[in-house]
């Protein structure tokens, strides 16, 4: 066997290790101080409404993103009907719009001067209870958040259901069975680590949402950080507060695997048939293609159509130059913290592949840390760590930079950068780890025995292997920085604006249609990113079945 020598990718990985667990440590040392008057009123007082919102926020969410989700994942995989084709890719547009900016159009949609209730009152001639149209409540953000989340289980069951046997369903219906039956019976069963899966993902979102609940006036876990932080300037109850919400992650991460684990299905012992679609006719074609034709039409066509048609009553105002300048700065902020994802992604999942043991395995673990932690964490985290790392290299500006500022780092693009990286890290490296799997080691190997180093048998060997993986991870990766707002919210440096920034700004001074032109920037920009990500992904798919 060739003996494997990792030395630059065992030393680059505990460096990366080091930089992605570090900033927790202020996190927790800060807990240790004794807490403020703010903090005991807020514990008193304010807590338990905190954990009380943010649970039914999350259990509903989640219930009802699961039901949109698993059904039209099901419905595509297992059937055929009108416009199928299309609504297999178009189902996950829904994802292209960021949660706050669906929360800020259909708040006015339903407003008594919007097109809702304008709409009904010249049908109807006379006035509307307006308790029936308050979307900006806990229902409305359930509603908001479970339309913008659910493609997320959508694409994971889809993935799953698609390359399931065909022969457990045959034997459901040899069994007697019907639809409903084989579904919950069968087809929720195998799917159930696909299902665990769509459904963190989901929860984590919801989690680290501010946009949507601070919007609608419901207080959350992360509505409480930034008031703490921003409106009473007490970061002592917003970094305990952090501290609860990162607990009450883990505490989520390790029932996960506790539902991951206890059971498993494997189709290694069967030979394997993809799932065959039955077609649909008559009224159940009709009632499957209207019923994904509701989803898109709530999800993405009603929204973006509303946003176009304030675009054009505004964009005389706001299609300028600081549009273009603020689209710029979401694109190259985006980029570059992807390219640094890539790398950093690149380096610990190589370093998995070759050395294979607990350290690597370790380290793959941290990789995924920033993703399951909420954007207000991660942003008190950096900022806390970035000031002591201001304070150590104070002697250092003042040689290289005389008269410079005490806090460097902490006040430019830097602080933001890296949080993004701590952040969407977990994106980033899931691609190429599943890339990596994708090739194995035997080029490698072959490789290194003819005497090529790391640094050419990478270029030469894995790099163009690995392509589709890295293009998958960029596009995930950009997207995920451009619909963030937590970060770019608290971190931004002075006069440096995003679109997603300046979305928010225009909804917190009410002037919603005129955050439509940069909320349709986001939303193409993003869905530009979706529609090639899922070519990609399907071009992958068919070279693997070719092969």
């Amino acid at each position: 066997m060739l003996k494997r020598k990792p030395g630059f990718y065992g030393f680059a990985s505990t460096i990366i290790a080091i930089l992605l667990i570090f900033p927790f440590g202020d996190l927790i040392l800060q807990l240790f101080e004794k807490p403020n008057e703010n903090w005991m009123e807020i514990k008193e007082f304010l807590l338990k409404d905190y954990i009380g919102n943010t649970l039914i926020l999350v259990f509903f969410t989640a219930i009802l993103a699961l039901i949109i989700g698993t059904t039209l994942a099901w419905l595509i995989s297992a059937y055929d009907f009108p416009l199928r084709k299309f609504f297999r890719w178009a189902l996950i547009l829904p994802l292209a719009i960021p949660s706050y900016i669906l929360a800020y159009t259909y708040a006015a949609m339903a407003s008594y001067t919007g097109v809702v209730q304008v709409t009904l009152r010249s049908l109807l001639g006379t006035g509307l209870d307006q308790r029936y149209f308050n979307i900006m409540s806990m229902p409305g953000a359930v509603f908001v958040l479970s339309l913008s989340l659910m493609p997320y289980i959508y694409m994971i069951l889809r993935a799953f259901m698609e390359g399931q046997s065909a022969s457990l369903i045959e034997c459901g219906r040899m069994l007697g069975k019907s639809h409903l039956g084989i579904f919950l019976k069968v087809v929720v069963p195998v799917s159930r680590a696909a299902l665990v899966a769509g459904t963190s993902l989901v929860v984590l979102e919801v989690l680290s949402d501010y946009g949507v609940a601070s919007y609608f006036g419901i207080q959350t876990f992360s509505t409480a950080i930034f008031r703490s932080w921003f409106s009473l300037g007490d970061i002592d109850s917003a970094i305990r507060l952090a501290a609860i919400l990162m607990v009450f992650v883990l505490v989520l991460l390790f029932l996960e695997k506790i539902l991951r684990g206890r059971r498993s299905y494997s189709m290694t012992n069967t030979k394997h048939c993809p799932l065959s679609r039955k077609k649909l006719r008559g009224p159940m074609a009709i009632l499957a293609t209207s019923y994904a034709s509701i989803i898109l039409l709530l999800g993405f066509l009603i929204p973006v159509g509303q946003l176009t048609y304030w675009a054009i009553l505004t964009y005389k105002d706001t299609l300028g130059v600081e549009a273009w300048v603020l689209s710029l700065n979401t694109l190259w902020v985006a980029v570059i913290s992807a390219i640094i994802i890539l790398v950093f992604g690149i380096i610990i999942a190589n370093y998995s592949r070759l050395k294979n043991n607990f350290l690597s395995k370790i380290y793959s673990k941290i990789s995924l840390l920033g993703y399951s932690i909420p954007g207000a964490v991660v942003a008190i985290t950096m900022i806390l760590f970035f000031i002591h790392l201001d304070r150590w290299l104070a002697p250092l500006y003042k040689i290289i930079l005389p008269g410079a500022p005490g806090l460097v780092l902490s006040m430019s693009l830097v602080l933001l950068i890296g949080a993004y990286v701590l952040r969407f890290l977990a994106v980033g490296f899931q691609s190429i780890d599943g890339g990596f799997e994708r090739i194995g080691r035997k080029y490698h190997d072959a490789s290194k025995m003819l005497g090529h180093g790391e640094v050419s048998t990478f270029f030469k060997i894995d790099l163009p292997m690995l392509k589709p993986a890295l293009l998958s991870g960029f596009t995930l990766v950009c997207i995920d920085v451009i619909k963030e707002l937590p970060l770019a919210l608290i971190l931004r440096p002075f006069n440096f604006n995003t679109l997603a920034t300046r979305v928010f700004d225009y909804a917190n001074d009410e002037r919603i249609p005129e955050a439509s032109v940069p909320s349709l920037l986001i939303v193409l920009i993003v869905a530009a990113g979706i529609l090639i990500l899922n070519k990609t992904l399907d071009k992958e798919k068919n070279n693997e079945h070719k092969n």
